[in-house]
């Protein structure tokens, strides 16, 4: 129960229909499209395209898709991976005898092919109700019409001002004499309100083989670039089996490879071998979670990668051998301090949907940039603000996510479920890059392992411990608590650089016929329901 004397966010509550997004523009929207007829994945998509417009910097049309759907809050759960591919001619070879060792963040080729609006499309065809141009309107006359700039956008436009700077596009539009502006202030996207409309009309094709592709393609062959027409062309996602483990009575549904949502599962299966005290914040019950965040993300970095190029051993990474194992090294007395070795790279930002309708169809929806506001490049014409994905990759023969023509990166963006006697009682997803992993299995152990409620779980402090190393990013009321304590067992608390994460979540009440909302107080957004 929320504790009314201290400032935070009552639950959403609702019996018709629920979204939670981590932006108010693109909750309303959500609502609206509920109303007007559309489905849980109407809305999802329609949510997620203004969030495209108004929240440029955590997602956009030149980004990536995940996204999970159940048909009526059944356990016959369909997952798609909207993740986009390297081009044909980016051979690790290639940057090897160029001298390129690593993939820089404002550079042609950090942008893999966007997976996005290939995932809209095909997601709306297959499980929505309403047309493609009516989904898209919305985002359309925000971007043509202007947007009031949030708090959290001015914030994170402020962190990448230089990276803004840098590019033409992005300074005219983002920018306010090259400063970030200011909150209240208005912005505009005309022409990603163009491309949009051309989408809406014309379906993907224009996104992949028309003027759009065309301005895309030779805006990145021009800073050096390996992109060609033919690999826009060449995009397609494609649907996957979700993965699951068993949590508390409960399963837990992610996406596979190269999606990092195993290492979610891998992490909830160490947490299970423990018995927690009862304060979530006890320093125990925090050291063992830091330790097997620690322990899963090395073990991803080894493993994790594009499973058409290589195998992933997935029931090894899920298996009790492994989760006894991993457990049994975490001592309460004193950190791990030889973890395995691995190369990782870091992981930033995205958007997560979650959408539940009076049907109870149920969608779990994710789009991202990566890093804020992605490369920082954008392709002047057609207003499409490109990821950094390709970031994800190694220049280093041998390794598992080595690049490679037509390869997908080791991905961190997870849409989650969890399934209760055989129906979903829980959408819910956790921004923030790499924390992603650690956000999902902290937030399900808040809500089963101390009962917590959907928002009070968001609105706990939280702590990421760096992968691959002792240092543990924590945020303020928690570094009070027990930063020093924390320190003596051999950890370095540090604060962290930017907020930690941001979850929205529906709750299925099945019961009582009513839904409840969360949606994280890091964020701009809300959860609201009808």
């Amino acid at each position: 129960m929320r504790d009314f004397e201290t400032p935070g966010r009552s639950l959403a509550v609702g019996r018709k229909g629920m979204a939670a997004t981590s932006h108010p523009a693109s909750t309303l929207t959500a609502i609206e499209i509920l109303k007007a007829g559309g489905n849980a994945m109407d809305a999802a998509i329609a949510a997620c395209a203004v969030q495209c417009v108004v929240e440029a910097g955590s997602t956009g049309i030149g980004g990536d898709c995940f996204a999970m759907y159940s048909r009526g809050g059944s356990d016959d759960i369909v997952a798609y991976n909207g993740s986009g591919r390297a081009p044909t001619a980016a051979t690790c070879e290639w940057y090897q005898r160029e001298g390129i060792a690593t993939i820089e963040r404002q550079s042609p080729h950090a942008v893999t092919v966007p997976g996005a609006i290939d995932a809209w499309a095909r997601l709306s065809r297959d499980h929505g109700r309403m047309p493609l141009c009516e989904l898209l309107a919305p985002a359309i006359d925000l971007a043509r019409n202007g947007y009031p700039v949030t708090p959290r956008v001015a914030y994170d436009i402020g962190k990448q001002r230089n990276l803004l700077k840098a590019d033409p596009s992005t300074r005219r539009i983002f920018l306010v004499e090259d400063e970030a502006p200011a909150v209240g202030a208005l912005q505009f996207q005309r022409e990603l309100a163009v491309t949009l409309e051309a989408i809406g009309r014309e379906g993907p094709e224009a996104f992949y083989r028309g003027e759009i592709a065309a301005d895309m393609v030779t805006f990145l062959r021009s800073h050096g670039g390996l992109h060609t027409r033919e690999d826009f062309a060449a995009t397609a996602g494609e649907y996957v089996t979700p993965i699951t483990t068993r949590f508390r009575g409960r399963t837990v549904y992610e996406c596979p490879p190269n999606g990092q949502g195993v290492v979610a599962l891998m992490i909830l299966n160490i947490l299970s071998r423990f018995t927690p005290k009862p304060d979530p914040l006890d320093i125990d019950n925090l050291h063992i979670a830091i330790e097997a965040t620690r322990l899963a993300y090395a073990v991803r970095d080894l493993y994790l990668a594009d499973t058409a190029t290589c195998e992933v051993p997935v029931d090894y990474l899920l298996s009790d051998q492994l989760a006894d194992r991993l457990a049994a090294q975490i001592d309460l007395d004193r950190v791990i301090d030889k973890l395995p070795e691995h190369e990782g790279v870091e992981h930033r930002d995205t958007v997560y949907i979650a959408v539940v309708d009076k049907e109870r169809n149920a969608v779990s929806f994710i789009n991202s940039l990566f890093h804020p506001y992605g490369a920082g490049l954008m392709a002047p014409r057609s207003g499409v603000l490109f990821h950094n994905r390709g970031q994800g990759f190694a220049i280093k023969t041998g390794h598992p996510n080595t690049i490679a023509p037509g390869k997908r990166p080791m991905h961190t963006i997870i849409p989650g479920m969890v399934v209760e006697g055989g129906r979903v009682c829980l959408t819910f997803g956790v921004m923030g890059g790499q924390y992603q992993a650690m956000g999902h299995a902290d937030f399900l152990s808040k809500l089963f392992d101390y009962g917590l409620d959907l928002q009070s779980a968001m609105d706990l402090p939280r702590l990421f411990p760096l992968p691959g190393t002792t240092r543990v990013e924590m945020e303020g009321p928690l570094r009070a608590q027990v930063a020093a304590e924390l320190t003596r067992r051999g950890f370095s608390v540090q604060p962290p650089e930017r907020p930690i994460g941001g979850a929205q979540a529906v709750w299925i009440d099945w019961d009582r016929g009513t839904l409840l909302g969360g949606s994280d107080h890091r964020k701009d957004g809300c959860a609201l329901g009808y």
